[in-house]
């Protein structure tokens, strides 16, 4: 067990963990208990390449088979249903940052294939950072980084535009929304290989504007990584996440 491990057992000692769904008893280390854990939809069956859920695997969906995205692979453990997403809601719109360790533990445990050389999650407008408190995205990778022993950085990837937000879009719509609104510092040196890291991934198009503003820096491989996929691409207003 890690500093962060036992830095959260001490915090819960004389305080047993207590599940974040449900009310009951939560299991060691998280606070959710091990029936809610059971009921978390895991991405078992999905698009090697941008982790859409599908019925039967297959290497790239239908849409990567029109359009490959402009990144090398992706990583994204659990499908953006219940009740995983009630915990990423009040995480990303309630700041509940409980449910953010929460997250951050289970996305911790599902461990990669391949380590980056580098973690940069994805940024907030400084705006939206302001009225915020705080970017959900960060929130997740610092543990994260932490337990796989990568580096990661919030300071090199920054949202230059402020866009409107992706809520109400559809999938045409949010691309057009975050063009260009991506910078990086013109010094910085990148290593080969960085993840990109996001809560939640709809259409995927935020983290390929990213991938792109990488891409042109010289980054040789990129993969996305999130929490969450949502099982369709949305229709204008279905749903909360870009």
């Amino acid at each position: 067990m890690d500093a962060y491990g036992y830095l959260q057992r001490i915090l819960h000692l004389g305080m047993p963990w207590r599940c974040l769904l449900c009310g009951d008893e939560g299991s060691e280390g998280i606070d959710l208990c091990e029936g809610c854990i059971a009921d978390l939809p895991r991405n078992a069956v999905c698009c090697a390449r941008c982790a859409l859920p599908l019925v039967v695997p297959t290497e790239l969906c239908g849409r990567c088979l029109r359009r490959l995205p402009p990144w090398d692979a992706a990583w994204v453990p659990f499908v953006y249903a219940w009740p995983l997403d009630a915990l990423a809601t009040r995480l990303k719109f309630s700041g509940d940052l409980a449910c953010g360790r929460a997250l951050a533990t289970l996305w911790r445990d599902a461990s990669p294939s391949v380590r980056p050389d580098l973690i940069v999650p994805v940024p907030l407008h400084r705006r939206r950072l302001r009225e915020r408190g705080y970017n959900q995205a960060w929130e997740l990778a610092k543990p994260l980084a932490r337990a796989l022993d990568v580096p990661v950085r919030s300071d090199i990837l920054r949202r230059t535009r402020e866009s409107a937000p992706q809520t109400e879009l559809d999938a045409s719509a949010r691309r057009s929304n975050v063009r260009n609104a991506f910078d990086v510092p013109s010094r910085f040196a990148w290593p080969n290989h960085v993840a990109i890291l996001d809560d939640v991934m709809t259409t995927g198009a935020t983290l390929a504007e990213c991938a792109s503003t990488l891409r042109r820096v010289g980054v040789r491989r990129i993969d996305v990584w999130a929490l969450a996929r949502a099982p369709t691409v949305p229709r204008q207003g279905a749903l909360r996440h870009r």
